[in-house]
């Protein structure tokens, strides 16, 4: 931790407890949700950037990094977005943006359709589109469950490359020591719920500004997917990051910034 790092906290929200980790300090606030298996620590390269100019807080989502886990919590979708709004009302947060990335897009999406007036925008980085009827989601389920049971055990940047074949050395250090803390059963609710929610009919309710991040090499999002998003709600922005896969700040820093610009600022 250095640089415009503040702190980490734990606060009671929505009847569990929320750690997150706090940036900055100073400018528009905004709450950074991680994907599925990505503890608010891992997302600390990109805060320290975004909070050059915002006030940044970076969640531990249920069920992985210090927030509550364990058998008896709910890991569905309404139940994090719910989390996030709790969060943002507990902390009495100024209508924060919601920056959300893969399962944390989709977090951001539904925490904004039930609370609208909670949030000033939306910045959505390649959320998983998949759902009843459509294509399933390029990731397969057992690249997540088995790096965990690895991680259990103990695993090291070595053994993480096999997972993250492109990570830098510190990228891959951090996920052998964190990984172990997302919840196996919360994993698979969240994965099997890529396939089960449809988050395109939420698109059209949305009421605030939204970006859409599209990462050119994921895979995640196609024309197809743009070309719905954008019928159902004409207002949402695309951003492209062509040289990206689905880890886009970790493919392209200054490509995820670039297409950023300043939609948070705005």
């Amino acid at each position: 931790m250095s640089g415009q790092f503040l702190y980490g906290a734990n606060i009671f929200a929505n009847g569990i407890r929320q750690h997150y980790l706090r940036y900055g300090g100073k400018g528009t606030p905004v709450v950074l949700v991680p994907g599925i298996t990505s503890p608010a620590i891992t997302w600390g390269f990109v805060a320290e950037r975004l909070a050059e100019n915002h006030d940044v807080y970076v969640l531990d989502v249920r069920g992985r990094g210090l927030s509550s886990t364990g058998p008896d919590l709910d890991y569905g979708l309404d139940s994090m977005a719910s989390d996030v709004v709790h969060f943002a009302e507990a902390l009495k947060l100024n209508a924060p943006a919601l920056l959300g990335h893969s399962m944390g897009a989709r977090i951001a999406i539904r925490a904004s359709n039930m609370k609208p007036a909670a949030f000033s925008r939306l910045v959505l980085v390649d959320p998983p589109v998949s759902g009843p009827g459509r294509r399933p989601y390029p990731s397969k389920l057992p690249w997540y469950v088995d790096s965990i049971r690895l991680s259990l055990k103990g695993i090291d940047a070595e053994g993480m490359k096999a997972f993250c074949p492109t990570w830098t050395e510190e990228q891959l250090k951090l996920r052998a020591e964190w990984l172990h803390t997302c919840y196996e059963p919360a994993i698979v609710t969240a994965f099997e719920d890529f396939h089960k929610d449809d988050i395109f009919p939420d698109l059209p309710k949305l009421s605030v500004p939204a970006m859409l991040m599209v990462a050119g090499r994921g895979g995640v999002i196609e024309q197809a997917d743009i070309d719905e998003a954008l019928a159902l709600n004409p207002a949402i922005e695309i951003a492209r990051v062509e040289n990206a896969g689905h880890m886009i700040p970790w493919d392209d820093f200054d490509g995820f910034f670039a297409a950023l610009g300043d939609f948070l600022s705005r």
